[in-house]
C-alpha cells in the first residue's frame, strides 16, 4: 500500500520536516506532491530517492532539495544549476540526476544553460518552478513575469513580454516537455512520476506553475493564497479538455506536449 500520510513522508524523505517557506507558498505543495510521487515510484521499484543526486541553483525553489531533501544534494551558484548537473552526469553517468529550481534561476539568469541542456538531451529530470517573480530577493520581475504585473521595480506594471517556457523547451528540441499547475495536485503527481521515469533515458522538462502570495499576490489584487489558487484554476485547462472542447476561452493548457505545432494548435 502506498504511504499517503504527508507527515510520514516528510519524516522519511526530509532532513527538516518543517519548511520555512512563506505561508501559502506553492513550493510547500510541490514538495508534498514530489514526495508522494517518489513514494509511489519507490513502491514500484522504479526510483530510489536517497540515492538520487538533487541539484538546485539560487532562489526559494532551490531550497526545496537543499537543505530539506534527505539525499545527496548540490546547491550551486545562481543560474548555473544545469551546468553543474551536466558536469555531474558526465562524471557519474549511472547516477539519477534531478534538478529543481525556480524560473528566475533556470529561465532568466540560467536561460542559456536551459537551452543547451535540453538541446544536448542528457538523461536528467528538470523541474522549473515558475512563480513569475524573483521571490527570494523581493519580487522583482524576471523572464516569465506577465505583462502589467506590479512589482517593486514596475509600480505601474511590467511592460516586457514574458517567455513561454514551454515554447522555449520545445524549440530547443527537449525530448519530453510538460506543464502542471499546483492547483491540480493529482495531475501534478502523475506528471512528476512521468518526468522522473523518462529522465532516466533522456532530458525531461516540467514547468510547475506555482504561486507567491507574498511578493506577487499582495501587489496584484490576489490577497490570499486561496485567491491565487482559484485564479490558477480559472486560468488553466488540461490538454485533454482543450482537445475535446477546442479551448473556446483560450485558457493556458497543461499536460505533456510533443511538438511546437501541437502546442500552437492548442493555444492559438
Amino acid at each position: 500500500m502506498v504511504m499517503t500520510n504527508i507527515y510520514s513522508l516528510r519524516k522519511k524523505y526530509l532532513r527538516i520536516e518543517k519548511t520555512t517557506f512563506c505561508a501559502g507558498c506553492g513550493y510547500g505543495i510541490f514538495t508534498n506532491c514530489f514526495l508522494k510521487a517518489a513514494e509511489e515510484l519507490e513502491k514500484e521499484g522504479k526510483f530510489d530517492f536517497h540515492k538520487t543526486i538533487f541539484i538546485s541553483g539560487i532562489g526559494c525553489a532551490a531550497w526545496i532539495p537543499n537543505p530539506y531533501f534527505l539525499a545527496e544534494t548540490l546547491h550551486t551558484t545562481h543560474g548555473r544549476a544545469l551546468a553543474f548537473a551536466t558536469g555531474v552526469k558526465l562524471a557519474k553517468p549511472a547516477s539519477k540526476i534531478v534538478v529543481i529550481s525556480g524560473d528566475g534561476d533556470l529561465a532568466t539568469i540560467g536561460g542559456n544553460h536551459l537551452i543547451h541542456t535540453l538541446r544536448r538531451n542528457l538523461p536528467m529530470s528538470i523541474f522549473c518552478l515558475n512563480n513569475y517573480v524573483y521571490g527570494m530577493t523581493g519580487g522583482q520581475p524576471g523572464a516569465t513575469t506577465p505583462q502589467k504585473t506590479i512589482t517593486p521595480v514596475t509600480p505601474e506594471g511590467s511592460i516586457e513580454k514574458p517567455f513561454d517556457i514551454i515554447k522555449l523547451a520545445l524549440g530547443a528540441e527537449a525530448k519530453f516537455v510538460s506543464r502542471y499547475p499546483i492547483v491540480f495536485p493529482k495531475n501534478l503527481i502523475k506528471g512528476i512520476k512521468k518526468n522522473l521515469l523518462i529522465g532516466n533515458e533522456k532530458s525531461a522538462f516540467t514547468e510547475v506553475i506555482s504561486i507567491c502570495p507574498t511578493h506577487f499576490g499582495r501587489k496584484n489584487n490576489l490577497t490570499s493564497p486561496a485567491k491565487m489558487l482559484e485564479a490558477q484554476k480559472e486560468q488553466y485547462i488540461s490538454k485533454k479538455k482543450a482537445l475535446e472542447t477546442q479551448n473556446p476561452e483560450q485558457k493556458k493548457v497543461f499536460g505533456d506536449f510533443e511538438s511546437l505545432d501541437e502546442y500552437f494548435n492548442l493555444t492559438k
